[in-house]
């Protein structure tokens, strides 16, 4: 199946993606009035599961939140839908997009009343992540963070990270990495962490970030297995004296930085570290999709017994 053939979701009702359609006065459309989230999905030990899934809907519950658009869905309806959309598409690995706009309204910014929210869902296939980025690392570029003070919404307004992964390609790198009044905040599409003398260091969370998935499970990791790790301001010149620097996202799991603006990070190579927490995550992976399994069957076990 190509991701064209797809099934999506939206409104309620399961049609073929290609047929899809949302009214151009949608206010996802017009302002950008719409929360997103993106959810891995890969087959360990011969099970699809999408990793950590319930966090993800926990965030977007946050976003809507923030945006004050009401949510039409429990975690719990969610994860159902969620479930199904993965059952519906024959790929191992999968990332499935999920957005939620305010809905169709006569265009006026301020909030339309009694307007139902707009539910999108659909997925495509997932690839393997180049095992040259893994075994070589990427490079990166610096830039002024010139986004708006609420990154911490996962907003469909993704203009300002549209225009600083354009800065990279541009550049012949793989990411932009964002500086705001000369300390780190994160990258076009990813966290971003470094390894200093064996501990693990993060931006602290704030307006100015998305709280990641993926690097919020990194640090439990850390602290898991005893790896050093603080959250705290970190300046420009310490990404250059790092010695290992890292990506994060749902999407790149974790990925080593190995140049930043044309110069070697730390030997230029991926560092042991990077590779210690590669090991400690795909284990979390196995461990996810057994707890996943386990919901399904116990889904089912209710569903006969209703």
């Amino acid at each position: 199946m190509e991701w064209t053939e797809a099934t999506c979701y939206l409104n309620g009702e399961w049609r073929p993606l290609a047929e899809a359609t949302v009214p151009v006065l949608d206010r996802g459309f017009i302002f950008g009035d719409g929360v997103y989230e993106v959810i891995p999905v890969d087959t360990v030990d011969g099970q699809r599961a999408p990793y950590r899934a319930r966090a993800h809907f926990e965030r977007l519950q946050r976003s809507c939140d923030a945006i004050r658009l009401t949510n039409p869905y429990s975690v719990e309806q969610w994860l159902d839908l969620l479930d199904e959309i993965i059952d519906r598409h024959p790929w191992p690995r999968q990332s499935v997009y999920l957005q939620l706009t305010r809905g169709v309204a006569r265009r006026d910014h301020a909030f339309p009343a009694g307007v139902a929210p707009t539910v999108f869902v659909n997925t495509s296939p997932w690839a393997e992540i180049p095992a040259e980025q893994i075994e070589h690392g990427v490079a990166v570029v610096t830039h002024a963070d010139e986004r708006w003070l609420h990154c911490d919404i996962k907003s469909t307004s993704l203009l300002g990270n549209v225009l600083m992964k354009q800065y990279a390609s541009e550049h012949r790198a793989f990411e932009t990495v964002m500086l705001r009044n000369g300390f780190l905040t994160e990258a076009s599409s990813a966290n971003v962490m470094l390894i200093k003398d064996g501990r693990l260091c993060a931006p602290l969370k704030s307006v100015e970030i998305l709280p990641g998935i993926t690097c919020d499970a990194t640090y439990e990791l850390a602290r898991r297995h005893g790896l050093p790790s603080e959250v705290r301001p970190i300046a420009a010149a310490e990404l250059h004296s790092a010695d290992e620097l890292w990506l994060s996202s749902s999407g790149r799991e974790v990925l080593p930085i190995t140049e930043l603006d044309g110069r070697p990070v730390g030997e230029g190579l991926p560092g042991p570290l990077f590779q210690q927490m590669r090991t400690w995550l795909q284990a979390d992976k196995r461990a996810e999709a057994l707890r996943w399994v386990e919901r399904r069957s116990g889904r089912a076990r209710d569903a006969r017994a209703a």
